[in-house]
């Protein structure tokens, strides 16, 4: 069951018992004979170098923040626009050179920001940036849109020194605009495309985010999620991505879905810099009121928490219904068992995903209410041609044969439909998307669990434009974002070369406790590994 299906209608018990096949998928429209290529020939310099790798070029003199800068831009140039063609990135930023060379002014004067001084970030087109890039969603109905100041996270950003190097492409709106689109896509950006096998999907809404960091394309990138969108492309895409809790990180600047589900996180190769970007986006917001409840639940430098002896002694509840389903992605959830077990955990059998029972209905409810009013919210202050909700409904009518060639717009009209957020059903539908909470905290409490792990999503479908995302169970986000509780999802190995995450999630800003663990099990079984930009798993 995809993630919109399971929203809509809600049948949990499915997502694990479903058997998944590896189908063949139909070759990327953008094929040529320069990614046929089998292999794609790799030899980038800066690959799956860390942070704290880059920092020390920089802090020894052997690089500069402009030079890194410019080979990020050169391999984006070099994969995502041309060779393997990953359309990961819908615009790099003109300033990112002038950036860059004013960090590297700073630290000749002896000025250090902190780890992410001259650190290349990539962003999502949802996040407002006041430079000269646009803000879109991946909307050609916002096409041109400028931002008249940064979100608050990207300040942040900016003040702890990173080069903001571009935007990366998403599934338009977030993935709330069709009950049948294709992740990934977007009307303004096209299609991204997953680097382990270019026919395949590399998930969303994050899209863009999840296929540029796997790819080398930028030290860490920022992705944005309501249920799903952080983690589940992140797992297709063999990276870390941490979902936190709402309240973390302020959402004001960010075009919405959710004011009670949706969240930035940080999206890299390694647990430490998923940290390191975690940290640095943290903060109270005026502007966004729910960041006043993470006030003294924040911390700075997230790394402190990293142990590799952190899963000893911890009691780590297991989703039972994930031992289930296709037999190459349940072998791999074995293997982060015995991992948890070998490095000192105990495990405790557990079942969150069937009490939730039709609650998922009720969240598609609560996040068209929202929806509608989030966006009526921005776009009524923005640089947008577009002010309403029905004004981006009415723009796709109108310019149909490029806003919409191969998918509706039915969510946006079934959201536009919704009344008021203090109508009866948005109220009843909160109340029961908010009961999950108590479902986690019980369950956490009566077991004595200090985290719930599981599959995070299973593993790639084949990019289907026509038809939509289709089903690839094991699928673990609903839980953690419908109750705003903190999600990590680290790699657990690959099937058929296609990557799968494995997913811990915990109660309200229990992040450092998550990174803990996660960083425990990324040290123990080293899964992550780079893409193979092949072209489809079908035989040449």
């Amino acid at each position: 069951m995809n993630r919109r299906n399971f929203i809509k209608s809600s049948s949990v018990v499915s997502l694990s018992a479903t058997s998944l096949t590896v189908a063949a998928c139909n070759t990327p429209k953008k094929a040529s004979a320069e990614n046929d290529a089998q292999p794609f020939t790799d030899e980038f310099e800066l690959n799956e170098l860390t942070v704290n790798d880059l920092q020390k070029k920089m802090q020894s003199g052997q690089s500069s923040s402009a030079a890194i800068t410019q080979l990020y831009l050169d391999r984006i140039q070099t994969i995502d626009k041309a060779g393997p063609g990953l359309n990961a990135v819908i615009e790099v930023n003109p300033d990112a050179l002038t950036i860059a060379k004013t960090m590297d002014n700073e630290r000749k004067a002896g000025k250090n920001r902190g780890p992410l001084h001259g650190i290349p970030v990539l962003i999502k087109d949802n996040i407002d940036t006041g430079d000269q890039m646009m803000t879109t969603a991946g909307a050609l109905a916002l096409e041109g849109h400028k931002a008249a100041k940064d979100a608050f996270i990207v300040t942040k950003l900016r003040d702890a020194g990173a080069v903001i190097l571009g935007k990366t492409n998403l599934s338009e709106w977030a993935n709330f605009r069709s009950t049948h689109s294709s992740s990934g896509w977007s009307s303004r950006g096209g299609q991204t495309r997953n680097p382990f096998v270019l026919d395949r999907s590399p998930c969303g809404s994050s899209s863009g985010s999840g296929s540029a960091v796997a790819a080398n394309l930028c030290a860490v990138a920022v992705g944005t999620e309501t249920d799903g969108s952080v983690i589940a492309p992140s797992s297709f895409c063999g990276v870390v991505g941490i979902k936190p809790t709402v309240g973390l990180l302020s959402r004001s600047g960010i075009i919405p879905i959710s004011k009670t589900q949706d969240t930035a996180g940080p999206m890299a190769r390694t647990v430490t810099d998923a940290a390191i970007l975690l940290g640095a986006m943290v903060g109270v917001d005026p502007a966004d009121t729910v960041t006043s409840e993470s006030n003294g639940k924040s911390v700075k430098d997230y790394t402190t928490f990293l142990n590799a002896a952190g899963l000893s002694g911890k009691r780590i509840g297991l989703e039972k219904s994930f031992l289930e389903g296709h037999e190459g992605v349940v072998g791999l959830y074995k293997q982060a068992i015995e991992v948890l077990k070998k490095q000192g955990a105990t495990i405790v059998d557990v079942d969150l995903l069937k009490p939730l029972g039709e609650i998922g209905g009720a969240e598609f409810t609560v996040l068209q209410y929202e929806f509608k009013d989030g966006v009526n919210h921005y776009l009524s202050t923005a640089n947008a041609r577009v002010k309403t909700l029905s004004d981006v409904i009415a723009f796709n009518k109108q310019n149909a044969a490029k806003a919409m060639p191969f998918f509706r717009q039915e969510t946006l009209e079934s959201s536009e439909a919704k009344a008021g957020l203090d109508s009866k059903e948005y109220i009843d539908a909160l109340a029961k998307t908010r009961s999950t909470r108590q479902l986690i905290d019980r369950l956490m409490l009566v077991n004595k669990l200090d985290a719930i792990c599981g599959t995070s999503i299973g593993f790639a479908g084949c990019i289907d434009l026509i038809n939509g995302d289709y089903d690839t169970g094991f699928y673990f986000c609903p839980p953690a974002a419908m109750a705003g509780y903190p999600h990590i999802t680290i790699p657990m190995g690959s099937v058929h070369g296609l990557p799968v995450g494995f997913s811990l999630i915990a109660g309200a800003y229990q992040e450092g406790a998550l990174l803990t663990m996660g960083y425990a099990y990324e040290q123990a079984s080293k899964k992550r590994v780079r893409p193979t930009f092949i072209r489809s798993l079908i035989p040449a």
